[in-house]
Parts: structure tokens; C-alpha cells; sequence
């Protein structure tokens, strides 16, 4: 059992970010605080990203705090470039990371003084956890009738890594988020598409200014703080129309339909569409159906409310102040992990009665 002050778990931007600033704080790495990571290199999930998603093509990669991001040709592969910045970010900075240790669950000391760790590596005690798991490794899947009656393959968009395995096949693209339209447009070069979501696409016209993005933060805070499930990016921000979407979207790849009532053997199936019994053929299905944050090794601290909810206090639960979550909500995004993390070790130099 080792002892520490703080302890980190995840090494996106978000943990990054938090162990720069507790170092800026005079907190003493290895001894005083030290970041869990489950992967076996730098990158968090942007080392797991498919390969044809460039950086001209994502959102905007945020700088960690204290060196910039450098230049990268827009042709590059995302997962590089920003996998290759955070390993050189680690380094520079000597961050106190160890990795892969998986974290298992968290619970409280007798008395509830400390939290204690429990991973594949050990047993670590902490007075305060900054909590920073990110996404990926919590894929959601929705469960329709049929499910295990369809031949063909299904993927989700962890699994995804090119286009050119699904040259040839009928391809159903099920998801109305901003991955789910940037794969659908590439996969549409190579194959028959259909693209299946909940609700009708809310296409955002125009530039994201600041305006708008203090705007969408304010919507998710709200919802966090109440207690309620994160909503999506794109249920706030609306999708972006990039050149290579709006070029789909010029050769009509974008027509979307409802979502399915069953899948089949061999496709999926609507009861009503269009005001008649509807199906479409299928050799694979892409779920593109988002993510849950990936909170299960705190459930033995029993912070959900009854809804099921986390009722948050800024980055802190409030039913428990020494556990912040960081990129969760309204920080899940780079700038947003940035600023949170800065925010949560403001906040724990207070409960730790630091100077």
C-alpha cells in the first residue's frame, strides 16, 4: 500500500493537464502524487483512433498547458501527431506516470480518512482522486430486437480502422454524431451506404465562435450539476459541416432515415417507413453510437443519486469532495480538460490545506 496526496487516474489531456498543475503547485512528484495510466504508451484514447481521421478533419486539439501543440500537415493521421505531442509533453515535464496499471475499483479507508486504489500493479492510499477515464473503453451499444440474428458483422466505432475493409459490402452506419457522419462519408467512397439514426441531423451553419462554445459549456454544466447524464456534444453544438461532410452531403450520401425497429438476417427492418413495412440488405452494421464515461471502478463509492445520476459541484461530486472528474461534462473536451484541471487543483490544494 503506498501513500499519496493526490492520485491521477488516465493519462489524456485531461490527467496531463492535472499533474502539470499539481506539480506547478509544489506538489512533489512520485511522492506526493502520481498518475495511473491503463495504456501502454502515450496518447490516452487518441492512440486508439482510427487511422484515416487526419487532423484536418477533427475539432480542434487544444494545447496541453505550458507547450504548444506543434504545426502537423492536415493529411496527418490525429493519432500520431497528438500521441507523439503528449509523449514529448510527458517527458519534458517528467510527469510522475505509471503504466499500464488497470485500476480496478476505489473505496473507502476505515473511517473513510483516505480512498484506497486497487489495481493490477497494487494497492495505492490517497486523500484526494482527480479521476480522468475519458470515454473509449465504455462503448455504448444499443440493444433492438434481432440483434443476435444478424449474419453480417458488427462493429462500433472503437473498432473501425478503414475504410478499405468495407470496399464492396452494404454498409449501415447507425448514429448521428460527429464520428458517425465523418465515417459515413469516407466509407461512402467505397460502398453502399445507409445512415440510421434517433432523430433528424442538426446541421450547424457557420463558424463555432466563443459565444457559442460558452454557450454549449453552460447547457452541459447545467445538466451535470442537476445530477442528469452529459448530454452529446452535437445535441448542443449541432454538426459541423467539414469539407469532406459537405461533400458527401453534394452527392447525397447524407440522406438519413429513421432509426430501425429489429435487424434480420440479413439487414435491418422498419415496421413503418415511409408509411409502409421497409428493410435494407446489410453485410455489416457500424454502430456509431457513442460512449459513457468510463466510472465503474467508482461504484463502490456509491455516488450516483436516485436517478442514477452524479450531482457535480463544479469538478467535484458533490457527495464527495475528494473525487473530481475531469474531462467529464462540460470538460470533455482539450480546452475544456485544461481548464478543469486547473479548476480541480485550485479546489484540492483547499481541502488538503495547502499554502
Amino acid at each position: 500500500m503506498r501513500d499519496v496526496e493526490a492520485l491521477i487516474v488516465g493519462g489524456g489531456q485531461a490527467g496531463l493537464s492535472a499533474a502539470y498543475f499539481l506539480a506547478r503547485r509544489g506538489f512533489v512528484p512520485h511522492e506526493e502524487f502520481v498518475l495511473l495510466d491503463a495504456n501502454d504508451a502515450a496518447g490516452g484514447a487518441w492512440r486508439h483512433r482510427w487511422r484515416s481521421l487526419t487532423m484536418d478533419a477533427v475539432h480542434g486539439v487544444h494545447a496541453l498547458p505550458g507547450m504548444e501543440l506543434e504545426p502537423a500537415a492536415g493529411d496527418a493521421p490525429a493519432r500520431e501527431v497528438v500521441a507523439g505531442y503528449f509523449d514529448r509533453y510527458e517527458r519534458h515535464f517528467e510527469l510522475p506516470i505509471e503504466r499500464p496499471v488497470q485500476v480496478h475499483r476505489v473505496e473507502n479507508e476505515r473511517g473513510h480518512e483516505r480512498l484506497l486504489v486497487h489495481t493490477d500493479a497494487g494497492s495505492w492510499r490517497t486523500r484526494v482522486l482527480l479521476n480522468a477515464t475519458g470515454t473509449w473503453t465504455r462503448p455504448f451499444l444499443p440493444v433492438y430486437p434481432g440483434l443476435a440474428e444478424f449474419r453480417g458483422r458488427q462493429l462500433h466505432t472503437v473498432d473501425y480502422r478503414s475504410a478499405d475493409e468495407l470496399a464492396g459490402q452494404r454498409v449501415v452506419v447507425v448514429g448521428g454524431g460527429h464520428s458517425a457522419v465523418q465515417l459515413l462519408a469516407e466509407i461512402a467512397e467505397v460502398a453502399t451506404t445507409t445512415w440510421v439514426t434517433r432523430r433528424p441531423p442538426r446541421w450547424r451553419e457557420g463558424p463555432f465562435d466563443a459565444d457559442a462554445g460558452r454557450d454549449a459549456v453552460a447547457m452541459v454544466e447545467r445538466a451535470v450539476a442537476a445530477g442528469r447524464r452529459p448530454d452529446s456534444v452535437v445535441s448542443v453544438t449541432g454538426l459541423a459541416l467539414t469539407p469532406p461532410v459537405q461533400a458527401a452531403r453534394e452527392r447525397g450520401v447524407l440522406h438519413r432515415l429513421p432509426m430501425f425497429d429489429r435487424l434480420t438476417a440479413d439487414g435491418v427492418a422498419w415496421d413503418d417507413l415511409d408509411g409502409t413495412p421497409g428493410s435494407v440488405a446489410a453485410d455489416v452494421i457500424l454502430w456509431a453510437t457513442g460512449f459513457r464515461h468510463a466510472l465503474d471502478h467508482l461504484a463502490p463509492l456509491g455516488l450516483r443519486d436516485a436517478s442514477g445520476g452524479i450531482r457535480m459541484d463544479g469538478t467535484r461530486v458533490s457527495a464527495d469532495p475528494r473525487i473530481h472528474l475531469l474531462g467529464y461534462g462540460p470538460s470533455a473536451s482539450t480546452i475544456g480538460a485544461n481548464r478543469a484541471a486547473r479548476r480541480a487543483v485550485r479546489e484540492l490544494r483547499h481541502t488538503l490545506q495547502r499554502a
